[in-house]
């Protein structure tokens, strides 16, 4: 067992993918963080089984695309079964605006133990297993808290603290943070299965008023069914095997396979009143519980991860942190909420309360079908909310053109360089805020005395050219969009804009190419610039591209 520390700068309570990625993301950064675990080791039971481009995207920030590429099943889809058995949708989407598919299966225990894995990178990061926060208490400069082990209970202070430690967070219950929202009345058995002789690439969602069932893949030849129950079956009597081996003779070829997991579960659409006091934050399902539906639940965790890491990475530099620690809730809060509302409406569809209701969806979504930009709308999950804040740590310009592009997440396109090499586009990004210039020739926008001051301040400057734009030799990195992202809306309207980048790749302010200066004071507001007597950071360099080409 690791040695806990008396002082850390952040202590992370609980192991799951929230935790786990939030320490690695935190250690990447070189953060003094302690990440607490009651548990032994991290699940060992499949839980979570889809990851979308977003929380890629959040992984590859921490170092860890590859790996974790390795250990999923890229790209499938939903298909949608009436009672018949006749297909009435397709969700297929190909598009890798973020830079990956948007549905990829894993198996979670895999996942949590890949994560566990990766925190031996990290010299700053801690991880103590086999422990539990027994106390805490805040003032204006800690959280003191008390952590019990082996029976011996130990003291530590932290910076900040941020509980991580699921559902029934005792952490949120210490604070008095109410959740708000709904239970769902109508319990699910999830079955797993250690193998399948069900070869459907995608997941089956069987849209029956009679009893709903969604079958998922997974990687190396393992399936998931999760069985709507009807009113009069227990949970006693749904956890019986051959109830599951009833319900599998049903909907497919499965009933004879091994059973690994067989458990009801009632799903919850809620969400925290606040998910900050002081300096204790709530993250992952600690803040948030979402119905499976729109498999965003753990998803919605890694998203919390990436947006507060850094913020954490910049407070503990910064004299006055309140604006940039406020803004995790005023931006978060909002698009949890969204994505509980697209799984509750997916609900509608996957479970109509009706035979006539279902009848009336499935005729829709044929009708539909119909007109290619609807059936493109559904096929490539447009329906699903992008990232785009309203508020937070942002800085809005209404009256520029391309303006809705402030407070999303850009798109990652594959990018070229001068020499031809082709990355994608957060390779290119270091880990402070950017100025992306979007431009035919940002190399004109910027002299010398400009690039240095930027450099001060700790904001790289990233070139980028339009798809029908070759990108030429300058003083920074400039690269063509060759995946024509940026000529989609709203950022085709960016051209001639310099696009300021937080360091978790949203857009937090605009100007077009000619006063470029006029984002420096919101840089500021996002960066606590580099002390003179501390190493600068390296931004990449035009030659650098060759040893990152894919």
């Amino acid at each position: 067992m690791a040695r806990i520390p008396e002082e850390t700068d952040v202590l992370v309570i609980g192991a799951g993918p929230t935790g786990l990625l939030l320490s690695n993301l935190l250690g990447s950064m070189g953060v003094r963080t302690t990440l607490v675990e009651r548990n032994e080791t991290t699940v060992q039971e499949p839980r979570a089984v889809s990851i979308d481009d977003e929380s890629l995207r959040a992984l590859q920030a921490a170092g860890l695309a590859e790996t974790i590429a390795a250990i999923t099943v890229k790209g499938y889809g939903s298909i949608y079964l009436g009672p018949d058995g006749r297909r009435f949708a397709e969700v297929k989407p190909h598009v890798k605006e973020y830079g990956f598919d948007k549905r990829n299966a894993f198996e979670q225990p895999v996942f949590e133990a890949t994560l566990r894995q990766a925190l031996t990178r990290h010299p700053s990061v801690t991880p103590v297993f086999g422990a539990e926060l027994s106390a805490f208490h805040q003032n204006s400069d800690h959280v003191l808290v008390e952590i019990t082990t082996g029976g011996q209970t130990r003291k530590m202070r932290a910076r900040y603290m941020v509980a991580a430690d699921g559902g029934r967070s005792a952490v949120r219950k210490a604070l008095n943070i109410s959740l708000e929202g709904s239970t769902f009345r109508e319990p699910w058995l999830i079955v797993d299965l250690h193998s399948t002789r069900n070869r459907c690439f995608h997941t089956e969602v069987f849209c029956d008023p009679r009893r709903s069932v969604i079958t998922l893949p997974g990687p190396g030849g393992i399936r998931r069914y999760e069985f709507k129950l009807n009113p009069g079956e227990t949970s006693d009597e749904a956890e019986e095997e051959s109830f599951a081996r009833r319900l599998l003779a049903e909907v497919g070829p499965d009933a004879e396979e091994p059973i690994r997991r067989q458990k009801v579960y009632t799903f919850h659409a809620r969400i925290a009143a606040r998910w900050r006091q002081g300096r204790i934050f709530l993250a992952g399902d600690a803040a948030h519980l979402t119905p499976p539906f729109a498999g965003q639940g753990m998803n919605s965790g890694l998203r919390d991860a990436h947006n507060l890491a850094w913020k954490l990475d910049e407070a503990l530099r910064m004299a006055d942190p309140e604006d940039l620690l406020d803004s995790y809730e005023a931006e978060r809060k909002p698009h949890a909420w969204s994505m509980i509302e697209l799984a509750l409406r997916m609900g509608k569809v996957m479970m109509p309360a009706s035979v006539p209701r279902g009848k009336l969806i499935r005729m829709g979504f044929r009708f539909l079908g119909l007109y290619g930009p609807a059936r493109d709308y559904f096929a490539q999950m447009k329906y699903k909310p992008k990232p785009k804040f309203s508020a937070g740590l942002i800085r809005s310009a209404p009256k520029v053109p391309g303006a809705g592009a402030i407070g999303r997440m850009i798109p990652q396109p594959l990018v070229t360089a001068f020499g031809r090499q082709q990355v994608l586009l957060d390779t290119l990004l270091p880990d402070r805020p950017v100025m992306l210039v979007f431009s035919e020739a940002p190399e004109r926008w910027l002299d010398t005395e400009m690039q240095e001051r930027l450099q001060k301040l700790g904001c790289a400057v990233i070139g980028l050219t339009p798809e029908w734009t070759n990108p030429a030799s300058a003083p920074f990195p400039v690269v063509r969009d060759s995946s024509r992202f940026f000529s989609e809306n709203p950022f085709r309207d960016c051209l001639d804009t310099a696009l300021l980048l937080r360091r978790d790749r949203y857009v937090a302010a605009m100007e077009p190419v000619r006063s470029i200066a006029g984002l420096i004071p919101m840089i500021a507001r996002l960066t606590e610039p580099p002390p003179e007597n501390r190493r600068r950071p390296t931004f990449p360099a035009e030659e650098e591209l060759r040893s990152k080409a894919i």
